[in-house]
């Protein structure tokens, strides 16, 4: 049976302008900047540069009087819940590419020149090839990675040169093509692993002593030399310490990644705006908000003297009540869209301002040792604001700092107590453990058991668990691969 009742509830929902305010707290300064490029663009009423403050004035008040006092325009013609009430932004209002007039204009240069493989084909032109060997060639060159290594097989390149090059030819054959590959610079392209690019390398170097003893251990002892078993390599090859040592230092000398020093350069290089900058001023702490995030915008004069010229006419058009209702939505757009831009600017200088003092003694000395343990919600509260802002504040933007620029969510880290009953930041024990594997014999590297044990003296009871996991977020190898004669 079917029944009919009403129910009443409360409920919150997030308004255009709020959504609006999120989604630009959380750009970082170029996203910003294309933001505001395209609202200019999208919406004519929105301009920038500077205007007196009389005239902006002026431009709000009139603004005002037309939506609320015309009473010349009827209530069906414009309705405000057609363009307040809508859970989704227009999209005439979302990106940004404008900055301050005291900031230099800062253009960032592109890479261009030859590419990795046309560096290599190029190469290939200087070689005698039948016509199947120079297919062959060019599509071994082509199958060369950003490192410099053929990373597939040779029965794979076979049937793909069947397949795609209608070039039929064996394994053997790719092989002796690839034999002329391995001969093209850097020393040590084409090689299909490892210990085979360090050979190549090797092979090309002037041969001494210590050069052909190198390549005597990657051909026949690569295993026993990725393990650093030094003593079972002394003994298979029957040569002192310092033997070893001396030809170790010719293998540490190569490169691993060929590639890398060619077809890095020709990358975009990754350009980082700092949002923020803190400077040490007397021994105080001063910050500032990048200038390109705090761009000049103002209401269009033209088009609030629009509706002003549609208030006094006194005959008033179907389509001029049309284009009324079009205007009107354009300039509360850019209305919401300064008033949002102003609270980004109060939003990221509070919250920064807000971390800056949390972490003072660190922004004073630089010493990672001294940054205290700061979670979002210690901010949050400090703020007053919802830790999903300051989240927002702090995933995607940097601060130049007196000691390098830095992400903002770097800063922020958990807690443990030491013996002393006092809590300290986990990147504070991370440096420590950074220090002692620093400063450790070498020949004889500190086990995570052993670190653990060292921490603890210092202070720091952790787990040899916990000690492995700050190892490997340092990115450092476990003792056995630390070791050196």
């Amino acid at each position: 049976m079917l029944k009919q009742y009403l129910q009443f509830k409360l409920s919150q929902k997030l308004s255009p302008q709020q959504i609006q305010l999120m989604k630009l707290i959380q750009l970082p300064t170029q996203a910003f900047e294309q933001r505001i490029k395209q609202e200019l663009e999208e919406n004519p009423a929105l301009e920038s540069g500077k205007e007196s403050s009389d005239d902006l004035d002026d431009n709000f008040d009139n603004t005002n009087d037309t939506l609320d006092d015309n009473d010349s325009i009827e209530a069906e013609d414009i309705n405000v819940d057609d363009y307040l009430s809508d859970d989704e932004v227009p999209d005439y209002r979302t990106q940004t590419s404008n900055y301050s007039a005291d900031d230099d204009e800062k253009s960032i240069p592109y890479a261009s020149g030859t590419s990795f493989t046309q560096h290599l084909k190029n190469q290939l032109n200087t070689f005698r090839l039948d016509e199947d060997a120079r297919q062959i060639a060019n599509f071994l060159v082509g199958s060369v990675d950003e490192s410099g290594y053929i990373r597939r097989t040779l029965s794979d390149i076979m049937d793909d040169l069947a397949f795609t090059q209608n070039v039929y030819t064996t394994e053997e054959k790719i092989e002796q093509v690839l034999m002329k590959v391995h001969q093209l610079d850097p020393a040590g392209v084409g090689a299909r692993n490892l210990q085979e690019c360090l050979a190549i390398q090797l092979q090309r170097k002037p041969q001494n002593p210590d050069v052909e003893l190198a390549l005597e251990i990657i051909e026949k002892a690569f295993d026993h030399f990725t393990k650093k078993h030094y003593k079972k390599l002394t003994q298979k090859f029957d040569i002192t310490e310092m033997q070893l040592k001396d030809a170790i230092e010719e293998i540490e000398k190569l490169n691993p990644k060929p590639g890398g020093s060619y077809a890095g350069n020709s990358r975009l290089v990754e350009h980082v705006v700092p949002d923020f900058a803190i400077k040490i001023v007397d021994g105080e702490l001063e910050l500032t908000l990048n200038g390109r995030n705090a761009p000049e915008m103002h209401v269009s004069r033209e088009y609030n003297n629009m509706l002003k010229g549609y208030k006094e006419a006194k005959d008033k058009s179907k389509s001029q009540k049309d284009a009324v209702q079009f205007i009107k939505q354009k300039l509360d757009a850019a209305k919401w869209f300064i008033e949002a831009i102003k609270q980004r600017q109060q939003t990221l200088f509070v919250t920064m301002s807000a971390i800056m003092h949390y972490q003072k003694d660190y922004f004073l000395t630089g010493d990672e040792r001294k940054l205290r343990p700061m979670i979002l919600k210690d901010i949050a509260d400090e703020i007053d604001m919802d830790v999903s802002t300051v989240s927002r504040v702090a995933n995607s933007k940097y601060v130049d700092t007196p000691y390098g620029t830095k992400l903002i969510k770097e800063f922020f880290s958990e807690s443990m107590t030491n013996v002393a009953g006092e809590e300290v930041s986990t990147r504070e024990i991370k440096k420590i453990l950074e220090t002692v594997i620093e400063e450790e014999d070498k020949k004889k590297p500190l086990t995570d058991e052993k670190l653990a044990k060292i921490l603890k003296e210092k202070g720091y009871p952790i787990a040899r668990r916990t000690v492995a996991k700050y190892r490997e977020q340092l990115d450092l190898p476990v003792a056995r691969l630390r070791k050196k004669i």
